[in-house]
Parts: C-alpha cells; sequence; structure tokens
C-alpha cells in the first residue's frame, strides 16, 4: 500500500505517501533535501526535464526557485560560501542560510544576493 516517488532528474530524491495527494505533498520534502545533498558536494543543481506521460509536475516555491538560481551562479562562477559572505557583506550564519534549501530565506534577501551578482530570478524550476 502507497505510492513511491521518484524524479529523473534528481536520482538523489526519493519519497513516499499513502495515496497520490500524500505522496506529491510529501515530494516537496523529499525534492528539498535532494537539493541540499548538491550543495554538500558542491554540485550545479540539474534544470528539470519536460514531463513526460503519465508523470507529475511538483512546482517548487520562489524562494526554493531563487536559492537554485543562487546556488548554480555561485557553481558556475566557482565561489564558495566565504566568497558570498565577502560579496555581501553578511554574517556567515546569514550566507549560509541563504543556501540552505532546509531553511526558509526571504526572497528580498534571495534577489539581493542574485542581484549582487548580477542576476535575476527568471529561471523555472519544478520537478
Amino acid at each position: 500500500p502507497g505510492l513511491a516517488v521518484f524524479c529523473r532528474d534528481l536520482p538523489e530524491f526519493n519519497s513516499y505517501g499513502h495515496n497520490e495527494a500524500d505522496a506529491l505533498r510529501e515530494a516537496m520534502d523529499g525534492i528539498q533535501t535532494a537539493l541540499s545533498i548538491y550543495v554538500d558536494q558542491r554540485r550545479a543543481i540539474p534544470q528539470a526535464s519536460p514531463a513526460e506521460l503519465g508523470e507529475h509536475i511538483v512546482h517548487l516555491p520562489v524562494a526554493t526557485v531563487a536559492t537554485i538560481e543562487l546556488w548554480n551562479t555561485m557553481i558556475e562562477r566557482g565561489m564558495r560560501k566565504a566568497d558570498l559572505r565577502r560579496l555581501l557583506g553578511v554574517a556567515q550564519n546569514t550566507s549560509d542560510r541563504l543556501i540552505d534549501f532546509l531553511h526558509a530565506s526571504k526572497i528580498e534577501a534571495l534577489e539581493q544576493a542574485l542581484g549582487v551578482l548580477g542576476r535575476r530570478l527568471d529561471g523555472q524550476y519544478y520537478f
């Protein structure tokens, strides 16, 4: 009984629910945990593939999308957390939270960090 959930684009992700609605709700936590693995391993987060027949899409909160954009920009430029902290002129815990998928950062803070890097929030991520 129940439903297992997987994602082609995030092989680190798996989740479970008692039914389809429950599984999709639980998927959000699993996705954010999988995204944290990418940060821990200093890897870029992949862009989502278009859904195939029979697949469901989980739309991510805007703050999660902003965090993905920030993280991928940092990886693209070879930046570390300390580089972001110096660039923003903030305390370590503040900059660490900006790229922590298990911590809800304010969208304004994420937009400011993206702006300092010359980026703006316009990507679309869903899994």
